[in-house]
């Protein structure tokens, strides 16, 4: 479902200007927004935002005459868009109290295990992230982990309107980086961990740390950072006039934890924090890195005095993430995990946490086209390290042919275990072929797609659920 109202206040995209619209042009990474003005104000903008130095055709400066609309010259576009876009629908983020998660990896599940939280112990949730948008339990689409400021302040006028107290939400570095939450202050913040991802987009790992720290900026000053105490690039670069709460599993945190039991039937652990030792368990969570966030979920929910009891009661009912460790009995007493990780640390994480639990692990996975072609082989020699077997197949090859991609992957394989990888390009061909090389105890993961229930192939998304292959297996 779409988030209503369509048309917004201010926007950056056509399909929101309605009558009396401000529309701001921005300039793309692909496409000059000062090429749709005139699709703007045929829909009604009366408004219309530039960056100063913009040359405007002649056609465009008359159609803005002739419609009496108001040309408006900004020194950045998309500062300008999140300001207005604030302004316009009366500041709802400050009646909120926001908590934003960071961290290359861990977002989605924090996200959601802090939300579910939060709901439990009776608050009025709501919640953007990679998977889903919802307020209260009314669910939206989710085209990016951290909406446009124009989508994101009419989100949260819409919280406002339904009497949401709490929105948690995870704030990914590109939009840090391109002003989305510049007018959005934090109650309180998760920097989760950081590891090498995105190089398509920055330059060097050191900008893609220095833009996930921005979230540091985005924190009121009465706010609260909860950082992972074991990522020493996390620790140690918090600024000092930070109020902070670390976790660790090596117990040097304000919030530590200790491992009882990870296997298929869930998570069972220790936590020692300010407030004392306790235990907790979940079915729904799996490994280590789950751990983690469940620590930094608990810091943040005893910020709210959120008591050990009511977390036990949420983590009884916690469903899960779609698309994250996913677990499913297969008919011939094998298993099959769907999981979203796609990148060298979360396949270090994922693996780490479920090589333990068979004698026989298949992974299938490949990697997305058009997106950090660095981390390729990086997975490669992860998934060595740990699968039994391998079949490489496709994963949103986008634009770039699926062999490349493979190819770039299989660098990374050293060639004495070569003999345990196949490659096959049909990806539920592959999920297929996998499954008559289980038996009982085989572990089967499915990595990468995770939730995502269509392959992005050239320019086409067509519809693909591994969940639905599963389905049709037969023993």
């Amino acid at each position: 479902m779409k988030l209503v109202p369509k048309h917004f206040l201010v926007t950056s995209h056509t399909d929101h200007v309605g009558l009396g619209s401000t529309f701001v042009a921005i300039k793309g990474f692909k496409e000059e927004g000062s090429s749709y003005i005139l699709d703007a104000l045929m829909k009604g903008a009366t408004k219309i935002v530039v960056e100063e130095g913009t040359e405007l055709p002649v056609v465009i400066t008359q159609a803005i005459i002739q419609h009496n609309a108001q040309l408006m010259r900004v020194p950045s576009a998309r500062k300008a868009l999140s300001a207005l876009a604030a302004e316009a629908n009366g500041y709802p983020a400050h009646s909120l109290k926001i908590i934003g998660i960071t961290g290359t990896k861990g977002k989605t599940t924090t996200a959601f295990l802090l939300e579910h939280i939060l709901k439990t112990a009776g608050y009025k949730t709501a919640l953007l992230g990679t998977v889903k948008y919802s307020i209260l339990d009314q669910e939206y689409e989710a085209p990016l982990t951290t909406p446009q400021p124009d989508y994101l302040h009419a989100f949260f006028a819409e919280c406002n309107k339904k009497g949401v107290e709490f929105v948690v939400m995870e704030a990914a570095a590109q939009a840090l980086s391109v002003h989305r939450l510049d007018d959005v202050l934090f109650d309180a913040a998760i920097f989760t961990n950081f590891s090498l991802e995105h190089s398509e987009f920055y330059e060097s790992i050191d900008h893609y740390f220095a833009a996930k720290c921005k979230l540091y900026e985005h924190v009121q000053s009465s706010g609260l950072v909860v950082v992972n105490a074991d990522d020493e690039r996390v620790k140690k670069n918090v600024p000092a006039m930070i109020a902070k709460e670390t976790i660790s599993m090596q117990g040097h945190g304000s919030y530590n934890g200790r491992l009882l039991a990870s296997n298929l039937a869930g998570l069972c652990m220790n936590l020692e924090t300010p407030e004392g030792t306790f235990k907790l368990s979940c079915a729904a969570l799996l490994g280590e890195f789950s751990a983690y966030n469940l620590l930094a979920s608990v810091a943040v929910a005893q910020r709210y005095d959120i008591q050990h009891e009511v977390i036990q009661k949420a983590l009884d009912l916690f469903q899960g993430v779609p698309g994250r460790i996913c677990r499913y009995a297969l008919p011939n007493g094998a298993v099959a995990v769907i999981d979203n990780a796609h990148t060298p640390s979360s396949f270090e994480a994922f693996f780490s946490a479920v090589r333990p639990l068979s004698s026989h692990l298949i992974a299938i996975f490949g990697a997305g086209g058009d997106r950090d072609a660095l981390k390729r082989p990086l997975m490669g020699a992860v998934a060595a390290q740990y699968a039994d077997e391998i079949i490489l197949t496709t994963d949103n090859p986008r634009s770039e042919e699926a062999e490349d991609i493979v190819k770039a992957i299989l660098e990374g394989i050293p060639q004495d275990e070569r003999h345990k990888v196949l490659v096959d390009l049909d990806r539920e061909s592959a999920i297929r072929k996998a499954y008559t090389h289980t038996q009982p105890g085989s572990l089967l993961v499915l990595l990468g797609k995770g939730p995502v229930e269509y392959q992005h192939i050239k320019d086409t998304k067509i519809p693909f659920s591994e969940v639905g292959i599963l389905r049709t297996l037969r023993s």
